[in-house]
């Protein structure tokens, strides 16, 4: 059985379809508008979209250049540089500071010397070698500690080992030695005692006048007079200290110095710490042994008195600050205490402080030629009057040791 299609039905159908193909593509069309719309996959919280100053930062990361280190690097080269130039800074201030102190050293130094000058303590041919020799620069200045009862010992040291006349200025002029023997005035100035010192210098030239009263309880008090003469007197890099009754070997002592020349504040000595003597009446005792501790206690360390050197700035020390150093009964205590406090290099030499023959004798022998040669017994060459001829003879280093020696 088959069935026909009216023409009503036909007509019906074909639009239908015609709105069913128009609502299809409308369909699609508003499909696609509300998908961009509604179906936006939104980013996740917390993370935020990469610029382009941040990939390049993630990029220099990714090569091991991160900006933090680098910024740190840049900090430390910055703080390098800030240190080196603070460290410049200091060391200027250091180098204007040494010279600022080396300029009150000459001009304390010059202030002495004019006092000196005014007092007329020193010898006029000392004063006129100064002033015509201007900064002339000496290896050492030897002051040899005499009395006005000491003429004997006085001569047997020039018939010894100070050299006398022409060859004492040859010493002077070649090896930039100067010696003289140190000596204040009496009680009475202008007395018997200073009229027969001021003969012996007419004779030999050799005297360092000070402007001191001369005594045995006076010794602390006459070094640093002695010390800040001569280095107004004379530009030398040590100043020496030595006692009449002792042997030196000059030559030997020049060797021995020059090989602390380049240390600024030194003390050279044989380094002793002797007990502190509390019985009134006995030699060396010290009225203020109370500041040393207990009963039984001992000096620091100091240089024993027969001969010590100590480099020009202790000397100029000495000078500018000679006022206000406490003095002790004992002068080598006195000059010990001085640099207590300072930084100041001890050396303890042994060949400075020999003994008599057959002690330097067999030093001698042995190539180590003593430097000072005494007995600890006497504090000096016992009647070195006498016997100090013997002992140049046995523990001299011989004349020509001397002029051939170079410093």
């Amino acid at each position: 059985m088959s069935w026909k299609i009216k023409p009503e039905q036909s007509s019906r159908s074909v639009i239908s379809q015609k709105w069913a193909v128009f609502l299809c593509l409308g369909s699609f069309c508003l499909g696609m508008f509300f998908t961009n719309r509604m179906w936006n996959v939104p980013e996740p919280k917390g993370i935020t979209r990469t610029t382009p100053f941040e990939a390049e930062k993630l990029k220099l990361v990714s090569e091991g250049c991160d900006p933090k280190s680098l910024d740190e690097k840049e900090v430390k080269r910055v703080s390098k540089d800030i240190f080196g130039e603070v460290s410049k800074t200091h060391n200027a201030i250091q180098t204007l500071d040494k010279t600022i102190s080396n300029l009150e050293m000459e001009l304390a130094a010059a202030k002495a010397a004019q006092e000196s000058i005014q007092s007329g303590s020193p010898s006029s041919d000392d004063l006129k070698n100064t002033q015509s020799s201007g900064k002339r620069r000496y290896l050492m200045v030897v002051g040899i500690n005499t009395a006005f009862s000491s003429r004997k010992r006085r001569d047997s040291v020039r018939a010894t080992w100070m050299p006398q006349g022409e060859k004492r200025k040859k010493l002077e002029e070649e090896k930039g030695i100067i010696i003289r023997f140190v000596i204040g005035h009496s009680a009475t100035s202008g007395g018997i005692l200073d009229r027969a010192i001021e003969a012996e210098d007419r004779k030999h030239g050799d005297f360092l006048r000070l402007d001191h009263v001369e005594g045995y309880l006076e010794l602390s008090a006459k070094t640093k007079i002695y010390f800040a003469t001569a280095v107004a007197l004379w530009d030398a890099d040590f100043y020496i200290k030595v006692d009449d009754d002792v042997h030196v070997n000059i030559a030997t002592l020049g060797e021995t110095l020059v090989r602390h020349r380049s240390k600024p504040r030194v003390y050279i000595g044989c380094m002793k710490s002797g007990p502190v003597l509390s019985q009134k009446g006995v030699r060396y005792h010290e009225p203020e042994h109370w500041k040393f501790g207990e009963f039984g206690n001992k000096y620091f360390r100091h240089a024993t008195g027969q001969l010590y050197a100590i480099s020009k700035d202790l000397a100029t020390y000495i000078s500018i600050n000679q006022h206000v150093l406490h003095k002790y009964a004992n002068e080598d205590v006195s000059l010990g205490s001085w640099f207590i406090g300072l930084d100041v290099e001890h050396i303890d030499d042994r060949r400075l402080c020999c003994g008599t023959p057959p002690d330097c004798e067999w030093k001698a022998q042995a190539g180590n030629i003593c430097v000072a040669s005494f007995d600890w017994s006497c504090s000096g060459i016992c009647r070195s009057a006498e016997r100090i001829k013997e002992v140049h003879r046995r523990c001299g280093e011989g004349e020509n040791t001397l002029w051939s020696a170079t410093f």
